[in-house]
């Protein structure tokens, strides 16, 4: 459980792999997307990948990307 009460599940739709950097898109439905930097080791930490679910977590600036995985 989280503080944050901007949750928002989705399914990703693309991971892009920067040097630094990777940007992370997840359908929310609805015909909405939310987009997301985070950084190489965290989306590899992840495991993200095209069709898996996770959650943008919104907060302030930042926005927060989770999975089910531990």
């Amino acid at each position: 459980m989280l503080s944050a009460r901007n949750q928002f599940k989705g399914t990703v739709v693309s991971v892009k792999y920067g040097a630094v950097m990777s940007e992370v898109v997840i359908d929310i439905g609805g015909g909405h997307e939310i987009v997301s930097l985070i950084s190489v080791s965290s989306a590899k930490r992840l495991k993200l990948k095209k069709g898996k679910t996770a959650v943008a977590i919104i907060k302030a600036t930042e926005v927060i990307v989770s999975t089910d995985d531990e």
